[in-house]
């Protein structure tokens, strides 16, 4: 999953890099993939290097120069740190500020004593659903991830248990529901009524994030029983930290990024004149850049300074939250950089060439398009947008809940199977401390049932309305 901006995205895509036919392309793609699953499999190399040697390998069985090759893959690497690096810093810092000032023991014991033993996975799939409407997938686990864990490890629960629900309702809000870029682009290539789809896509969603998330998180804690991960859960606060934040500012400075990127996407949809003055400062403070820095800073005073801080614990707590985040960021962003040669190769080109004369329903068909895009590149936005351009002709007649019910299709596909091209996965490794086989049998799964129940969902209410 990707946060490329929607003008990026919706841009002309670019010549590929090599005229390998189809097959050679196809052949390339498997042999990449393996290089990669197998460096970190068989050989245990850091997965930021077998990435990188499995993007090279990729581009050589693909035919690409060299030089063309490492272009896209440093191209990559380069456009997602700048996209999610600063933000994972940004919410590393938060969660630092909120585990030493004891802000996040706050909540995770005000959560433990109002939802405990079964509600707990109902609790935390409300909390990531409402929290990852207006967030980009990467902000929406960098804000939930130390509350998932803390809960997990002061409550007794399996990870899985926890874990699953909340990226559950993460994937869905940022697959299905505007004011995410990929389903915005959706509803403007097929041109559906946004309200329509809103509305489509919460009922399809609500369903959709139950199964992939509290049900399924049941057979997912069977299947991997692993422990939160000690390097990641912030610690509890020591015995001589004097006082700690309320929960009411707590909870305050958390959503506080919610809020302000939720305000511009409200501003987005009423105002809809991008040269309009509150619209562009909107745009400014409700970017994830400034909403999270905002977060830092007020942090600074209603977690820290409420906590005792002086400016000296306040910078040392800083630069101890910084460090543990590196390796994570380097393997999200050779993700992308492996993403970025695949694309360039022309092996999205290639499907859309191969889906052309396909003789199947209109809704089933942008969903398998969205499903292979998906499969091919990695980027759940790419695919959306991608499927979207190519059925568009296909919206001309339709009614507009069929129109927005398109847009769905292509959104429930494009989350199919997340694996080892999408920085998704590695986000999700690297947090819960998983292998990578760990993590495609829960997070990999989960994606796959949020896709087809999604998919499914989708056909059976274009039969209705």
């Amino acid at each position: 999953m990707t946060s490329l901006s929607v003008e990026m995205l919706a841009a002309d895509p670019v010549e590929p890099i090599t005229s390998a036919g189809h097959a050679q392309l196809g052949i390339a793609v498997l042999a990449g993939i393996a290089v990669i699953v197998l460096l970190i499999t068989k050989f245990k190399l850091h997965a930021f290097l077998a990435l990188t040697i499995g993007s090279l390998a990729l581009g050589a069985f693909a035919g690409a120069p060299l030089d063309k090759a490492i272009k896209s893959f440093t191209d990559g690497l380069g456009s997602t740190v700048a996209g999610v690096g600063v933000l994972i810093a940004l919410g590393a810092i938060l969660g630092k500020l909120l585990a030493d000032s004891g802000g996040a023991d706050q909540i995770v014991d005000t959560i433990l004593a109002k939802a405990g033993g079964r509600a707990m996975p109902w609790a935390m799939v409300l909390i990531a659903s409402v929290i990852g409407l207006p967030l980009f997938f990467e902000v929406g686990i960098v804000l939930l991830i130390p509350v998932v864990l803390m809960v997990a490890k002061r409550g007794g629960y399996s990870l899985m248990r926890i874990g699953i629900p909340a990226l559950a309702g993460l994937s869905v809000m940022h697959g299905l529901i505007p004011p995410h870029p990929g389903p915005l682009v959706a509803i403007d290539a097929v041109k559906a009524n946004l309200g329509v789809t809103l509305a489509l896509g919460v009922l399809v969603a609500i369903p959709t994030v139950i199964i992939a998330g509290p049900l399924f998180s049941k057979v997912a804690a069977r299947w991997v029983d692993v422990p939160a991960p000690e390097k990641m859960i912030p610690q509890r606060p020591s015995e001589d930290l004097a006082k700690r934040p309320g929960f009411g500012a707590t909870v305050a400075t958390v959503l506080l990024p919610v809020v302000l990127m939720l305000a511009k996407a409200l501003v987005d949809i009423v105002v809809d004149d991008p040269e309009a003055t509150v619209q562009r400062v909107f745009d400014v403070i409700g970017s994830p850049l400034i909403a999270l820095l905002a977060a830092v800073i007020v942090g600074m005073f209603t977690l820290g300074r409420a906590a005792g801080f002086t400016k000296d614990r306040l910078s040392t707590t800083v630069e101890k939250s910084l460090a543990p985040i590196a390796g994570v960021l380097m393997i999200v962003g050779a993700g992308g950089g492996f993403k970025q040669t695949l694309i360039d190769v022309g092996v999205g080109q290639m499907i859309l060439d191969f889906s052309k004369d396909w003789s199947i329903p209109a809704l089933l068909l942008a969903w398998l398009i969205a499903v292979a895009i998906r499969l091919a590149t990695g980027s759940a936005t790419v695919a959306t947008i991608s499927a979207a351009g190519l059925v568009a002709p296909l919206a001309a007649d339709m009614s507009t809940s069929h129109t927005a019910l398109l847009v769905l299709a292509i959104g429930a596909g494009s989350l199919f199977f997340s694996h080892v091209n999408d920085a998704g996965f590695w986000l999700v490794k690297e947090y819960f401390g998983l292998d990578v086989g760990q993590t495609i049998k829960t997070w990999s799964v989960m994606e796959t049932i949020i896709s087809v129940v999604a998919g499914a969902l989708v056909l059976l209410l274009s039969l209705v309305i």
